[in-house]
């Protein structure tokens, strides 16, 4: 979509037609398509109009019933900060005393909105002219927050009393630009060498600016992170969605940490004190009644500690972030299974196992070890249509791999 058809999308006839529309089905929308071009309708109207249908749908998971007023693409909405986490961004913000953020990077605006929600006034800007137009429809229902077209890099911030209250937020490019997907959807990267703007120039924005977020991918490398600055990892009902890094009056506690939320219960936060340093297990034999699974966040954010010490438990082994004990407790950063058995990684006594205690099915969990799960199950030469599931862990104690059976607590 260009920017001129994006216009009439969002105006007058284009804007009647794509608030008419019916809730989005894909197996409708070919005679949905035929029979609003058979009314009059232009074609590249009704595609572009199809499309921010289908893309609404989608954003529902995201946005709830605010997508249906938003403009979207493909990109843009894979990218976009969910709004239950982008109100956390505003929220840090707004608590430190900021009234204006430069939204630096904006894409089709979701912080942005947050941030004007809570009465911040932003100021965005998107490289792309698309996207920053998008952002801008986006941002109407708050006439005093702009998104324009610019570049993070050119961008030059306030000073002296011009700088009193104003913050930045930055979620840097990583994508490729160039030609989409069937789904319209960019090459992915990763690492702070690839993103656009680079990891310097963000710190160069919170040097001028010390009120300074920026949203970065979960494989965020802790050594990076400054001193004095806080790296947090959120995950959402179990799934990692970013790392946050904040500069100056926007950090609560320096250093890594993680923000667990979760549907209808309270965020839960974990902190470096919360994680003191751990044992870990002697060996196979001395694995515990309990295992732990950590929240993808806390494993991420390398806090794997408080696990430990909130059980009294130990790590299977050096970075496979699972943890035993003997002792049973309710963890709210962590998953609890009973250990059913643990023996040492092999083929043919798994199957042995499996076979003598009437299991048919199995769910492979893993970590710290490179064994392929479809072809495990491939070897062990289960039923194809069984009813009974057992659980194996694989992972390493004292550096042998190891296969636990366990059952969810």
């Amino acid at each position: 979509m260009d920017l001129a058809l994006l216009r009439r999308l969002t105006t007058g006839e284009g804007w009647g037609l794509l608030q008419s529309l019916p809730p989005y089905d894909e197996k409708e929308a070919l005679a949905l398509q035929d029979r609003l071009r058979g009314v009059g309708f232009d074609a590249d109207l009704v595609a572009a109009a199809l499309n921010q249908s289908r893309l609404r749908a989608r954003a529902a998971d995201k946005f709830g019933e605010f997508a249906q007023g938003m403009v979207f693409t493909s990109d843009g909405l894979e990218q976009a900060t969910r709004l239950d986490v982008a109100a956390r961004h505003a929220q840090r913000f707004r608590q430190a005393g900021i009234s204006t953020v430069h939204d630096l990077g904006c894409g089709i605006g979701a912080d942005a909105m947050a941030m004007a929600g809570l009465d911040l006034r932003v100021r965005a800007i998107d490289a792309d002219e698309v996207t920053a137009a998008i952002a801008a429809v986006n941002l109407r229902h708050w006439p005093d927050s702009t998104a324009v077209q610019g570049r993070v890099e050119e961008f030059v911030p306030p000073a002296g009393e011009g700088a009193r209250g104003v913050g930045a937020w930055l979620d840097p490019a990583r994508r490729t630009p160039g030609v989409a997907d069937v789904h319209g959807r960019t090459r992915r990267l990763f690492g702070l060498g690839a993103m656009s703007p680079s990891w310097e120039q963000v710190q160069e924005v919170a040097r001028a600016l010390p009120a300074t977020g920026v949203k970065l991918a979960p494989a965020f490398p802790h050594h990076a992170l400054p001193a004095g600055a806080e790296a947090q990892w959120t995950s959402l009902a179990g799934e990692v969605l970013e790392c946050a890094v904040w500069f100056g009056p926007l950090v609560r506690t320096p250093g890594r940490t993680a923000a667990l939320l979760r549907p209808g219960t309270a965020p839960v936060v974990v902190t470096e004190s919360d994680a003191p340093e751990h044992e870990r297990v002697a060996s196979l034999g001395a694995v515990g009644s309990w295992l732990y699974e950590p929240d993808k966040a806390v494993l991420r954010a390398g806090l794997v500690g408080a696990v430990a010490a909130a059980v009294d438990g130990c790590e299977l082994d050096e970075g496979v972030g699972y943890v035993s004990a003997d002792r049973a407790e309710d963890v709210p950063f962590a998953r609890r299974f009973v250990v059913v058995e643990a023996m040492p990684f092999n083929v043919k006594a798994l199957r042995g196992w499996l076979r003598d205690h009437g299991f048919d099915r199995l769910t492979v969990k893993k970590r710290g070890v490179s064994v392929d799960a479809d072809l495990l199950r491939r070897q062990l030469r289960l039923p194809a249509k069984g009813s009974s599931e057992a659980t194996v862990v694989l992972t390493r104690v004292r550096s042998n791999q190891v296969a636990l059976i366990v059952r969810p607590a």
